[in-house]
């Protein structure tokens, strides 16, 4: 078995299910872990942009997309020579990876008869059942139930403890410069963390906001979490905005990247730390590389 993954949420899953010696191809954008990049050929490239400011790489990106440019490369010739039988893409964003019918394209350029996996999850449940999909296509289906129920077993856990304690208005920020709310699985994440998402709905697409409108929800607790951002990026980030949150309400940075955007199996590992966020008497503070509070 040869694995192809062309976004790095499916990277993590794979390494996740112990299949990363099957590993022939991955994207420059696959950091974790960090072995990776470093030990694969990068079979998708593409600009890297996270040296600009947010509303930079919003105008660069929206400038491709209306011009129908692509923002990855896939590497048809490393693809070639990998000759995967198996690749994970996905569909739901052009703006996070390449989209399957590129790869398709590729494959038949290539003469390649690879199995190819579209990964399109919408809520956190989505995000498990994804993993499975993973396992199944790998042969290894025992594998994948069993980390899917590891997943949920800390999920209950969460629930357990939190019990009917209020929960507190949450508003995840996933762009500062045009403000974006995070949709998709991120509301399903906080609701796990035993907070209330506001100005979303589980499962929808993320879309831009402005300021009154987030204001005029009323969070007690915003997240910056900016969409291809650790820790310290997203804190530098959130600085930039604190002043535009009404009155004192709590403003933190999350390592986005790892716990926030990406629907691979951290995504509980980001509910575990939202929970120590909001509810701090209940659970240990999050580190500093997971987490930092900006205000």
């Amino acid at each position: 078995m040869k694995i192809a993954s062309l976004l790095p949420s499916a990277t993590e899953i794979v390494y996740a299910l112990g299949l990363e010696r099957y590993l022939v191809g991955v994207t420059f954008e696959c950091d974790y872990p960090p072995q990776a990049r470093a030990d694969t050929t990068i079979v998708v490239g593409g600009l890297d942009m996270l040296h600009l400011p947010p509303a930079e790489i919003d105008a660069a990106v929206r400038a491709k997309l209306a011009t129908d440019d692509n923002l990855y490369e896939l590497q048809i010739d490393r693809l070639r020579v990998a000759q995967p039988d198996l690749i994970l893409t996905q569909d739901l964003c052009r703006v996070c990876a390449v989209p399957s019918g590129q790869v398709e394209q590729a494959m038949s350029t290539i003469g390649c008869s690879a199995n190819v996996v579209t990964l399109d999850p919408n809520t956190l449940d989505d995000v498990l059942d994804s993993i499975v999909d993973v396992a199944i296509a790998a042969g290894v289906e025992a594998s994948g139930r069993s980390l899917v129920a590891d997943l949920r077993v800390r999920l209950a856990a969460l629930t357990e403890r939190i019990g009917d304690r209020p929960r507190p208005r949450v508003f995840v920020l996933e762009w500062v410069e045009p403000a974006f709310l995070a949709g998709h699985w991120v509301p399903d994440v906080v609701i796990a963390a035993g907070g209330e998402p506001v100005l979303c709905t589980p499962g929808a697409r993320s879309y831009p906001t402005t300021w009154d409108e987030i204001n005029a929800a009323q969070p007690d607790v915003v997240i910056v979490a900016p969409c291809g951002f650790g820790t310290a990026e997203s804190a530098a980030q959130a600085a930039t905005i604190v002043d535009r949150v009404a009155g004192d309400v709590p403003v933190w940075a999350v390592d986005a990247n790892a716990y926030i955007v990406r629907p691979s199996p951290r995504l509980v590992d980001g509910a575990e730390i939202i929970a120590a966020i909001l509810h701090p008497d209940l659970f240990a503070a999050p580190s500093k590389a997971q987490a930092l509070r900006v205000r």
